[in-house]
């Protein structure tokens, strides 16, 4: 496992994360599905076990993942050891309709931090984020305050934003502007490189960069077929429609032709390209079993930069009609 430095700060983190959205469970906000599907506790704490002995340090969470569950587990796998780094997020949550809710209030995140804390069974959290807060959220100031207020009492080291997955500007603009957080998580994988040109202006300003959904939603591991049916209780089931589904087959060849060109599978060609970005400073695959994370860890590699490149250019190409598809479906 490669190391890299996380922004500005003194977090030094794996270049492979644990991305643990999936081994949250299969939560639901009324009927809409915000988990993967069911999921086994054993084979989650497994993987957890699994990714620190291959190297792993950096473990991505969130408390409305499987609604605080996910941060439970790795509260149970680690606990309060100094040997990971933890990045949790805060700003979602259920009404009393179970229907989801953003709240970055000033008492909301600084009660529901507390919270979080209690789930990882740590004194200290390594890097907190605001969970997709918008722009509003953020000139409102109570929110930011929340998150100065914290870092002061010891309650988080470092903060920043997850940011949205088809538009990340408005708000990493707002905290670069005025001097503020530490790092920013936004989406990027060969599909969707919308954020191409803010991780070289933020990561050449200092901040740290989490690349999350490199596999977009495992449609990047080449597992699926047009006739693939998700579970009621997976998110996938609105997202992954067939036709996004036939589309993005489609498209992907020309990318596969690359993968077998260096003799990797289709998951190691597309993380090696999000490593290939020099400020991203790890990647966050969805990890839910010991076997992915052994998949998750192999064969990075160092592309050309005529494979890079390529890679860029059928992205403006191929993939921007595919991403009003998925941006359409939620």
């Amino acid at each position: 496992m490669k190391f890299r430095k996380f922004g500005n700060t003194d977090l030094i983190v794996s270049e492979i994360g644990f991305g643990a959205w999936g081994i949250g469970g299969p939560a639901m906000a009324g009927n809409i599905p915000i988990g993967w599907g069911e999921v086994n506790d054993s084979d989650s704490l497994n993987a957890l076990k699994k990714s620190f002995d291959l190297g792993i340090n950096f473990y991505d969470t969130a408390d409305f993942y499987g609604l605080g569950h996910s941060e439970e587990l790795i509260g149970r796998a680690f606990g309060n050891s100094d040997k990971i780094i933890v990045a949790t997020k805060v700003g979602h949550r259920l009404t009393s309709e179970n229907s989801i809710f953003l709240d970055y209030s000033k008492q909301y995140i600084i009660e529901a931090c507390e919270r979080s804390l209690s789930r990882l069974k740590r004194d200290v959290i390594d890097y907190y984020q605001l969970h997709s807060a918008k722009l509003v959220s953020l000139e409102e100031g109570g929110c930011i305050e929340a998150m100065l207020l914290l870092q002061q009492q010891g309650k988080i080291r470092y903060w920043g934003l997850s940011l949205n997955t088809f538009n990340p500007f408005p708000e990493a603009e707002f905290l670069m502007n005025n001097s503020l957080g530490n790092g920013f998580q936004l989406v990027l994988n060969i599909i969707n490189q919308k954020a191409g040109e803010l991780i070289e202006i933020a990561g050449s300003k200092g901040y740290g960069i989490i690349a999350r959904m490199p596999l977009q939603f495992g449609l990047l591991t080449g597992k699926f077929t047009q006739e693939t049916v998700f579970t009621d209780n997976d998110h996938r089931k609105f997202r992954l429609t067939p036709e996004i589904l036939k589309t993005a087959i489609l498209k992907l060849k020309p990318i596969w032709n690359i993968a077998d060109n260096y003799g990797i599978s289709k998951t190691s060609l597309a993380l090696s390209f999000i490593l290939n970005f020099a400020h991203v400073s790890t990647v966050i695959p969805g990890i839910k079993t010991a076997d992915q994370v052994v998949l998750n860890c192999e064969n990075i590699i160092k592309l050309t930069t005529e494979d890079f490149n390529k890679i860029k250019n059928l992205y403006k190409e191929e993939f921007l009609e595919l991403i009003d598809m998925m941006k359409q479906a939620g």
